[in-house]
């Protein structure tokens, strides 16, 4: 008789499952941000007092260095009206000066009279300056000798630009000769390009208004750019450094400071001097 063999299933030996906890994990987790929290909490109060000092000496600090730097411009700027005592004394302002009370312009130091300003209009050939119409209007009221100016963006069409301005600007009698503002390089496009535009511009601003348009510029963009190419001009030249003390003899205008304080207007404002007295300044006018 054949023998038959069972095979035996192998025994397969479970481990005990270990109970969890869903919240244990979680609560382990928020229990040590909780702890660092209220550690943070504590330390920061404990310490209340310094950090106070801390923040309060860093805001007097900044407030002391601005103080300062007004200052030490204001000193300077007292020095140059000095320099020029007789020569008149203007201001140039736009739309980033806000609202102002033109009532109140009337001195400079509460000594030097303020006898012309200069406005901002146009800005490419697209953007009129949002407080142009007011200041133009504000400035006749105070009587002062007003001109206009356009602030020229290198890669636009000039003609453009021109248009622009002339669309909104309308001068008059007594009114200064329009002004083209250049502070910028071209992107894109030689120097010779940017010339070619800017005569273009000023071509077409003189043969409308009848009058040859001023320049203004910063003085090392004239050096290197304008001087030469530019010499049938008249220049109104920005330097705001300490080394500038007299205005230079072949400039019509210049702006000595961008960080004077005027009785109506907020903020800081441009101030610049012409090469002459009033009545020189008078000379140079529509007429």
């Amino acid at each position: 008789m054949r023998r038959t063999t069972t095979r035996r299933k192998p025994v397969v030996r479970r481990k005990p499952r270990k109970k969890t906890f869903f919240f244990s994990g979680k609560l382990r987790s928020y229990s040590i941000i909780g702890f660092f929290i209220l550690l943070f909490l504590g330390v920061g109060y404990h310490y209340r007092d310094g950090f106070l000092y801390y923040l309060g000496f860093k805001s007097y600090k900044l407030k002391y260095e601005q103080a300062e730097a007004k200052r030490i411009s204001d000193v300077r700027n007292y020095q140059v009206l000095e320099n020029h005592q007789g020569k008149a004394i203007g201001l140039d302002v736009s739309e980033f000066q806000g609202e102002i009370d033109w009532t109140l312009v009337e001195t400079i130091e509460e000594k030097h009279p303020l006898e012309f300003v200069f406005i901002r209009a146009t800005a490419g050939n697209d953007r009129e300056d949002s407080q142009f119409e007011e200041n133009w209007l504000g400035a006749k009221s105070r009587k002062m000798i007003r001109g206009a100016y356009h602030y020229y963006r290198p890669n636009e069409n000039s003609l453009e630009q021109a248009q622009l301005f002339i669309k909104t600007v309308h001068l008059h009698k007594g009114d200064l000769p329009p002004v083209l503002d250049i502070e910028k390089l071209p992107k894109g496009q030689s120097l010779d390009s940017l010339k070619i535009g800017l005569r273009r511009w000023l071509k077409a601003v003189e043969a409308h208004y009848k009058v040859k348009p001023i320049i203004y510029t910063g003085e090392k963009y004239y050096d290197d750019f304008l001087k030469d190419d530019f010499s049938d001009y008249l220049f109104w030249i920005a330097n705001y450094n300490f080394y500038r003390e007299k205005i230079g003899e072949d400039w019509l205008f210049w702006q000595f400071t961008e960080k004077a304080s005027v009785t109506g207007i907020k903020g800081n404002v441009d101030v610049n001097i012409y090469n002459g007295d009033v009545e020189q300044l008078r000379f140079i006018t529509m007429e």
